[in-house]
Formats: C-alpha cells, sequence, structure tokens
C-alpha cells in the first residue's frame, strides 16, 4: 500500500461520511466563502504590483525586490499562525495495524496529507498574478516561473515546520507567548532600525531568485522540515507514547477554580464548564484566538469611511464586547455532546445547568468589555457604543444563544482544534448571528437618520438593562426549550460525524 492509496481512502472517507450530505448547507456557505476570498487574493495579486511602486520613488526598490524584503516576515507570520491554526495530519493507527503496511508509508502519510490541502495554496492566488505582471516585466518569464516555484517550495516549508513544533512543544500558552516575543522583537528592532531583517531577506531572496540552481537550494528547506517531522516520528511512533502524553498533559491543567464553591450547584457547574474549556484543544484554541480578536476595533475605528456610519460602529462594539461570548455561546451545550447522556441520568437541576452556563456568558462579556477599555480613547461615541453594547449582549443576546443552543444537536469533538475546523457546525449557527448581530445594526442604522448617537445608545441600553432586571423570567423561558429539545439533543449528540 502506498501513500496514495492512503490519500485516496482519505478521501473516500470524507466524501462517504454522513456528515458530508447533513452539512451540505454549510459546505455550501463554505464554499461561497472561499470563491469571495480567491476573488480578493486574485485583485490583491494584479493590483499588488502598482502599489508597490509607489515606493519605488522613495525607497529605490521595485516591487519584486520589496516582495522579497517581506519574505521572512511572512514565513515568520505564517509559521505563527500555523502554529495554532493548523489542523495536524491525523490516522485511525489501529485500523491499518494489522495490515501489512510500512510504518514510513503510515508516517509519510501523515506528512503529505497537509501539503495536499487546497488551503494551503490559496496564496498563490496573490503570487501568480504578481509574478505575470512584475517579475515578468521587470524580469523574464524563467525569473516568474522560479518566483512562483520558490513559493511553493516555503508553502511546504511552513506547513511542515509548523507541523513539527506542534507536535514536538504542543501549541501551549509559553510556546504562544514566546512567538509573539520574538516577532514582536523583530519588528521593533527593524522599526528603531536597529537590525535590518528586510535588508538580509532582499539579498538572500533575490539571490535565490536570481540564479538558475536557486530553486534547489530553496527545496532544501522543505526537505529539512521533512527530515525533522520523521525524525520526531521514529521516536515517538507508538501509540502508547501519546498516551501517556494526554494523561501528562491533562493532569497538568488542573485548575483551582475553589472561590465558585460559594454559588453552590451553580458554581459547580460553572466550575465544570471552565475546567473543560482550559482543558481541551479545541476550547483552549478560541482563547488563543480571542487575543487577535482583541484588535479588530482597529481596522474600523481607525478608517474614516466607517466611523461615519453609526450602524457599522456599533456593529463592531456589539462585536468587541462579547467576541467571547459569540465563539464559546454557539455551542454552549454542544460542548457538553460527549457527556450529555451521562448528565441526564443524573439527578441535575436544569435550571441551574441554564443558570451557569448564562452566568459564564455574562462574565465572558465583563471580561471583553474591561479589554476592550483602552478604545475609549477614540473618542466619547465609541465609549457610548461599547457600554449599550456591553448592556445589550448581556441582557439580550446571551439569553437568544441559550435559547437557539438547543437546536445544535451536532456532536463536538474536543480533542481537535478550532481553525478550518466546522464539525459541530451547521447553518443554524449562521442564522443565529442575524438576530443577534445584524438586527442591532439595521435598527441603529435606521434610527440614526432621526435621531442623535447618544439618544440610540440610550435606547439600546434600556433594552439591555430590561432584559438584565427580567433575567430569570428568560432564564425560566430557556430551561422550558431545554426540556422540549432535550431528547432531540441526547439523540442527535450519539452520532458521531
Amino acid at each position: 500500500m502506498t501513500v496514495l492509496n492512503l490519500l485516496k481512502q482519505e478521501w473516500l472517507k470524507n466524501r462517504r461520511a454522513k456528515a458530508f450530505y447533513k452539512n451540505l448547507t454549510v459546505n455550501i456557505i463554505l464554499s461561497l466563502m472561499i470563491f469571495y476570498f480567491a476573488a480578493i487574493f486574485l485583485f490583491i495579486g494584479f493590483n499588488l504590483g502598482s502599489q508597490l511602486e509607489k515606493f519605488n520613488a522613495l525607497l529605490g526598490l521595485n516591487p519584486v525586490e520589496l516582495f522579497n524584503g517581506a519574505m521572512i516576515y511572512v514565513v515568520l507570520v505564517g509559521i505563527f499562525f500555523r502554529l495554532f491554526m493548523q489542523q495536524l495530519g491525523t490516522i485511525n493507527l489501529f485500523a491499518y495495524q494489522m495490515l501489512p503496511v510500512k510504518r514510513s508509508t503510515i508516517v509519510n502519510f501523515l506528512l503529505f496529507k497537509s501539503l495536499v490541502s487546497p488551503l494551503n495554496y490559496l496564496t498563490l492566488l496573490i503570487v501568480i498574478p504578481f509574478a505575470l505582471t512584475s517579475v515578468n516585466s521587470y524580469y523574464d518569464g524563467a525569473t516568474a516561473f522560479r518566483f512562483v516555484l520558490n513559493t511553493v517550495f516555503i508553502i511546504w516549508f511552513n506547513s511542515l515546520f509548523a507541523a513539527f513544533l506542534k507536535r514536538r512543544f504542543t501549541s501551549g500558552f509559553t510556546s504562544f507567548v514566546l512567538l509573539i516575543s520574538i516577532i514582536a522583537a523583530i519588528a521593533a528592532m527593524e522599526y528603531f532600525k536597529l537590525f535590518s531583517l528586510f535588508s538580509v531577506s532582499s539579498a538572500l531572496f533575490g539571490f535565490l531568485l536570481h540564479r538558475a540552481w536557486g530553486s534547489l537550494l530553496v527545496l532544501v528547506i522543505p526537505v529539512a522540515a521533512f527530515v525533522l517531522n520523521r525524525w520526531f516520528f521514529a521516536r515517538n511512533y507508538y501509540p502508547e507514547y501519546f498516551n501517556r502524553k494526554i494523561e501528562k498533559t491533562q493532569a497538568g491543567t488542573s485548575v483551582n477554580l475553589s472561590f465558585l464553591d460559594r454559588f453552590g450547584s451553580i458554581g459547580d457547574f460553572m466550575a465544570l464548564e471552565l475546567k473543560l474549556i482550559l482543558r481541551h484543544k479545541r476550547t483552549r484554541s478560541l482563547l488563543y484566538m480571542s487575543v487577535f480578536l482583541l484588535f479588530y476595533g482597529l481596522i474600523f475605528y481607525t478608517n474614516k469611511m466607517y466611523t461615519e456610519s453609526v450602524g457599522m460602529l456599533f456593529f463592531v462594539a456589539i462585536f468587541m464586547t462579547g467576541f467571547l461570548m459569540f465563539m464559546y455561546g454557539q455551542w454552549v451545550i454542544s460542548w457538553d455532546s460527549a457527556y450529555f447522556d451521562g448528565m441526564m441520568t443524573k439527578n441535575i437541576t436544569i435550571r441551574h445547568y441554564i443558570k451557569a452556563n448564562y452566568n459564564l456568558l455574562v462574565a465572558f462579556n465583563a471580561i471583553c468589555f474591561i479589554l476592550t477599555t483602552p478604545y475609549f480613547f477614540f473618542g466619547v461615541k465609541i465609549i457610548q457604543m461599547h457600554i449599550a453594547a456591553f448592556l445589550f449582549n448581556t441582557g439580550v443576546n446571551t439569553i437568544i444563544l441559550l435559547f437557539f443552543s438547543t437546536y445544535n444537536t451536532k456532536r463536538i469533538n474536543l480533542s481537535q482544534g478550532t481553525a478550518f475546523n466546522y464539525q459541530g457546525t451547521t447553518f443554524k449557527n449562521y442564522l443565529v448571528v442575524i438576530p443577534m448581530m445584524f438586527f442591532p445594526m439595521a435598527l441603529v442604522g435606521t434610527l440614526s437618520f432621526f435621531l442623535e448617537t447618544f439618544v440610540i445608545m440610550v435606547i439600546l441600553a434600556c433594552i439591555g438593562l430590561t432584559g438584565i432586571i427580567f433575567h430569570k423570567p428568560l432564564i425560566t423561558l430557556c430551561v422550558n426549550q431545554f426540556n422540549k429539545r432535550k431528547y432531540v439533543l441526547a439523540q442527535g449528540f450519539r452520532e458521531s460525524e
């Protein structure tokens, strides 16, 4: 059996899975999103050369030299994002242990599996048009071909090296902080002109680009990353090692949450949910991704095109003051899908279970509101919007999430990462966003034609305060909805995708 046979079997397994057809709507939406971003990348690729031409007179470098100068930064940032977003290749090892399959074949399959993913090559939609329009015009067709080929080799290196780092050091918080510190230190040295990595990158990739054999040297780095991964698997192939590693990791993530004991059984549920978040890969990934979402407001609050639209600004404020709630709350019941049958057999008060999840979502909103207070420096309007959005999220959107989460009957595998992982996602997850974010944006946009911004924010804040004051009957509504749907939820959670 060859690597190609294993790749074919993986493709057939995905196509024949029930989830492929049951989640057809989600697959269609994701396909449309991919086509959307592909069109954006093509537009950037065909216009990148003309945009970089503007720096020619200032820096004395043509667009290709500028691109080469940024290449090392692209490699570093690519490794960083892959380390926390790229999913590692997996295989049902026990299914192949009784078959005449060589260990090296299985290892090669795991390594090549990530390389054949089409998402790896989306960046070529920028690189190929840039090579045709700029590299070809400044040099020749052969140089343009080497430019694209070098990029493919760098993509392979990024994928393989990030996989090695992830397997070797795991994607823990320490490695996250370490990589952030390295990238920040390099950027600071470049900014304060202590050391120019841009000049080194421009000279290095320019040298490799203009030599006929330069692509062979670039090919060395993905081959070296491949060898590193083979070395890792040679030392850690047997599943018993990974079981010990998992047990060690789970033992090291114990957290003392005794301060929640004062809330009785509700506090016990909250402690269990927090431990679930901290101990499992998929939920931990949400925490890492949320760090980047803190800077989401900079895109809009610094752009005059958006600051003139009250509706768009409130949309951003809703998201900024509740991104943890949105990311966690859409699957607030599905996170417990693996243990749902056990929960239903226990003497558990459903109201306490729902109230514990409500308290968690409110706490997430409070954390987001505190973390985004630096945006208050952008003006009084932003302060008003963040306060109104926080109250609206707490009083209205938390209840909407708890109510509609009972319609998500997909089981979630907590051991998988979050990035590019749509297991457990249905079209209902996209529909619930409409009343939570787009309806308030449309309401604010409409009222802005008749009322002042301050008056609109007071109205939205009063709606949120009303929800907070009457949260007990609203929670009762969610409890009744849960009781109506609990058998449907239990049946859905038993089905593995």
